[in-house]
């Protein structure tokens, strides 16, 4: 049987795309997109101590199922 990806899961996917995506952009256009990569981790330390997340605001918004 196939599991159906909560929040918490799509909040993990798309934090992976947005750092391997931050990290080529810095690379191969220019560093200051570091910056990007920087600000999702600090996002996701933050969501561990405070259980806030903007993404998850978004996905919930747009029907994605919380648990």
């Amino acid at each position: 049987m196939k599991r159906k990806m909560v929040v918490a899961d799509w909040i993990h996917v798309v934090a992976g795309i947005f750092i391997l995506g931050s990290l080529a952009l810095g690379t191969w256009v220019h560093p200051y997109w570091y910056f990007f990569t920087a600000f999702v981790g600090l996002n996701l330390f933050q969501f561990g101590f405070s259980g806030f997340c903007p993404m998850g605001i978004i996905l919930k918004k747009l029907g994605v199922q919380d648990k």
